[in-house]
Order: C-alpha cells, then sequence, then structure tokens
C-alpha cells in the first residue's frame, strides 16, 4: 500500500505528459538494468524486495545510478504503507507528521510504514536525529538515498541501524539496454513511433552519458523531437544528431562527493608518480566539469613543496606563479597555464625530505617536553645577560673555513636527532653531497 508518493492520478498523467526519463523508470526489477552485484538474482537487496522484507537501508552512489528508482520499484512491491520525502524541500515538521501517521498505521491496521529520503545527505545532524528513535523502534523503515559518501554525511546511529548499498555508475552496455528498451516500450517509450537509430549513434549515446541513464534518455528525446520523419515518415538518427542533442558530454564531478575527491586524489598522485599524461589527463577532467581554476593552483603549490621540495626549487616558484596567471586570467584560456604547471611538476624530480622534516619535528613539539634554547644560541638582547651565559660561546661561522664550525643547535636532551634526511634526487642530491662534506 503506498502512500503519498505515487498518486495513481498523477501516475497515468506521468505516462503521458511526463520527460521520457521519468516515464521510463523501471516499475519492477525486471525493467531494471545494472547494479547486479545488488539486485541479481539471489542478491540480498532482490530478495530483501521480493520477500517484501524491507529493513531500514541506505542507498548511495553516483547520480542517475537507480536510487530513486529502486524506491520506486520498493514502493510498487511493498504491502506497507509508503512515504517519500526530499531532504532538499522538507523539515523536521515533515518527518515528524509522517511519523505520527506511522505510528497510527501501526497501532490500529499492524501495518508497517517505509518512509523514502531522496538526499539524505541534506538533512543536518538534528533532523537526521529527529529519525533516530522512529527508525529504532520500528515505527518507520528508513530508505534514505545520497550521492555522498554516508560515513561522511550521514550519523552514525542511523548508518549503524541500516544496511548500506553502494551502487555503481551504470555501464555502458546496460544504459544500452535502457536506450533499447525505450525505443521498443509502446506504454511509456517511444515503441509507438517508427524511429530507427544507427549502431555508431546508440554506441555514442551509451558511451557518452557517463553511466547516467538519465542523459541518454533526455537526449534520445530532444532527437526524436527535433528531427524530422523522413519521405517514408520514419525518424533517423545519427551520430552526428546525438551529439547536438546532448551538447556536452556529461561528467560525473560534484564538487561535494566522491568523485571530486577521487579526481582530485588521481590528480596528485598521478604528478607524484611522474605521470604527465595521466596528470593532465585528470586535470582535463577537473576543467571541463567546472573545477576552480584557483583550487587546482593551489593543490600545485602545496604539492610543489610536499613532493618535490628541494629535489628542484624551480618547482615551487611556477606553481606560485601559475596560480598568480589563474588570479589574472580565466578560463579557456588559463588551461593552458595550468597544464604548463602540471606536466614540469609531474616530470620533475621528486623528494619529500623536507615535508617528512616537518612531520617529524612537529610530532616532537607535540609529544615530548618543552627543551630550552641551548644558551649559546640564545639573543643576548640586555646588558648582563651574558653573566648568565647568554650567548656566550657562540662560534660566527662565517668567521671559519667554509663559513662551517660544527656545534650543537638542538637542545641538549634531543642532540644529535635527525629531521632532515636530503636524498640523491635532482638538486637535493647537491645539498646532501655538501652536507655530507660538512659532518664528514
Amino acid at each position: 500500500m503506498q502512500g503519498n508518493l505515487f498518486d495513481d492520478v498523477r501516475e497515468e498523467q506521468l505516462k503521458t505528459k511526463a520527460p521520457l526519463a521519468v516515464r521510463m523508470r523501471p516499475e519492477n526489477l525486471d525493467e531494471f538494468f545494472g547494479q547486479e552485484h545488488i539486485v541479481g538474482e539471489g542478491k540480498l537487496l532482490n530478495r530483501m524486495i521480493e520477500a517484501d522484507r524491507i529493513s531500514s537501508i541506505i542507498l548511495f552512489g553516483p547520480a542517475g545510478c537507480g536510487k530513486t528508482t529502486l524506491a520506486r520499484i520498493i514502493a510498487n512491491k511493498t504491502s506497507s504503507y509508503f512515504y517519500s520525502l526530499n531532504a532538499v524541500t522538507c523539515g523536521v515538521k515533515d518527518v515528524r507528521e509522517i511519523i505520527e501517521k506511522a505510528k497510527a498505521n501501526l497501532g490500529m491496521e499492524r501495518k508497517k510504514s517505509i518512509l523514502f529520503i531522496d538526499e539524505i545527505h541534506r538533512f543536518n545532524k538534528s533532523q537526521q536525529d529527529a529519525l533516530l528513535p522512529s527508525v529504532e523502534d520500528g515505527t518507520i523503515i528508513l530508505i534514505g538515498a545520497t550521492t555522498e559518501n554516508p560515513f561522511f554525511e550521514i550519523n552514525s546511529p542511523l548508518i549503524s541501524r541500516s544496511t548500506l548499498f553502494k551502487l555503481k555508475k551504470i555501464e555502458k552496455e546496460d544504459v544500452r539496454k535502457i536506450i533499447e528498451n525505450t525505443l521498443k516500450n509502446k506504454e511509456r517509450g517511444l515503441g509507438n513511433y517508427d524511429i530507427q537509430i544507427d549502431e555508431e549513434a546508440l554506441d555514442y549515446l551509451s558511451l557518452m552519458s557517463s553511466g547516467d541513464a538519465r542523459v541518454s534518455l533526455n537526449a534520445l528525446e530532444l532527437a526524436y523531437l527535433t528531427t524530422p520523419k523522413d519521405e517514408n515518415g520514419v525518424i533517423k538518427l545519427n551520430k552526428d544528431i546525438i551529439a547536438e542533442c546532448m551538447q556536452k558530454k556529461k561528467v560525473t564531478y560534484d564538487k561535494g562527493d566522491n568523485e571530486h575527491y577521487d579526481t582530485i586524489s588521481a590528480f596528485i598522485k598521478s604528478m607524484r608518480g611522474s605521470d604527465p599524461d595521466a596528470a593532465v589527463y585528470y586535470l582535463a577532467k577537473m576543467l571541463y566539469a567546472g573545477e576552480d581554476p584557483k583550487f587546482i593552483a593551489r593543490r600545485m603549490i602545496i604539492f610543489a613543496s610536499e613532493d618535490i621540495g628541494n629535489a628542484n626549487i624551480k618547482a615551487l616558484d611556477l606553481a606560485v606563479s601559475t596560480f598568480k596567471a589563474v588570479e589574472v586570467i580565466g578560463m579557456p584560456e588559463v588551461r593552458i597555464n595550468l597544464a604548463h604547471c602540471v606536466t614540469y611538476l609531474a616530470s620533475s624530480p621528486k623528494s619529500n625530505a623536507s615535508y617528512m622534516a616537518i612531520n617529524k619535528a612537529m610530532h616532537d613539539i607535540e609529544n615530548e617536553p618543552n627543551y630550552e634554547v641551548p644558551l649559546h644560541i640564545r639573543n643576548a638582547n640586555y646588558k648582563g645577560e651574558k653573566d648568565f651565559g647568554i650567548g656566550v660561546g657562540y662560534k660566527y661561522p662565517h668567521d671559519f673555513e667554509n663559513d662551517y664550525v660544527k656545534q650543537d643547535y638542538l637542545p641538549d636532551e634531543i642532540k644529535g636527532r635527525v629531521y632532515y634526511e636530503p636524498k640523491e634526487n635532482g638538486a637535493e642530491g647537491n645539498l646532501k653531497r655538501y652536507l655530507d662534506n660538512l659532518k664528514g
């Protein structure tokens, strides 16, 4: 039994008036393509749906992968009351109203109530907390859908009381099946139209939607609506028509979701791994998806010191100059400056020795006593301080051969401790040999 999500009259309107992508949402698992790892025959979520034994679950994955569709299938299958909310447009008041209905359903009819909350990550902590008691005591069965990592965006108590299902980006082959099914479906799809789409166009449409079925169906709908029939009354769709209707390839890259963090991680690791080809690829992906060029430039400034350091001191200069260039030059031209810097950083000798040195020193400062600065290298500012040994015995290196003299600078308690261990890579090898020669 369904609540306010799929009203019969509204459903009839959706079948004829709604966009193609909405009309073609699967109504059962037989029409659902992809996500075999969770809804394939014998898989847990498949068994839960077919047996109408849904417990609280969290569905998370990229946009267009089928989270809301699975909720719709559950709504069609269940004998429980089914309610739906979108976290963007509702608040605690709406949640509490449904909880009260759920209590009545359970008390008067002994029927369970399922509450589907789309974009549940948009609820803040207090809003999520309002759900917890009713989920815990079984008043409602929660289905949450999110594009975000639930471990970051959803309260731990809700996660611990739910089964998590991670949905993947839909594979090209499954997108193709969705398109083919749409072209054949006479009730909700395009089966009543004489449409011919060639293989090249079908492959292009399947590939360029980047795993988002809605993108492919929206492009297909626009293509058949704007393409005139030929003399035989046939709508013929080729790759050029499809490409024009897609306008721009969709890149899965929400600045707040996993794809954002995965891409910037791959970008940094590609530069660190001295792979300029991979690094410039991820740069292109970020720029294409609309990432702020300043964000990219700031990360390269950090990288220049963290991963290159003294192996090539020009790297930091170039990274800082690139950031300044970004400030005065906008897209699309700034991509040239960014590519210049990225390929240089990726191709440069690498050393994290200075980065490791400050980490070790910060660890010791945080975890060990506050050791005093040795007397001989303290600053004797006032008359009479030398009487207490302050500044006494300091050797001025420039008074000695090669501008160096051996003396202790660290506190006595950690005398001889090593923080900076230069590597042989690039220019840092010269520093290492110089220091080794002084100490040796």
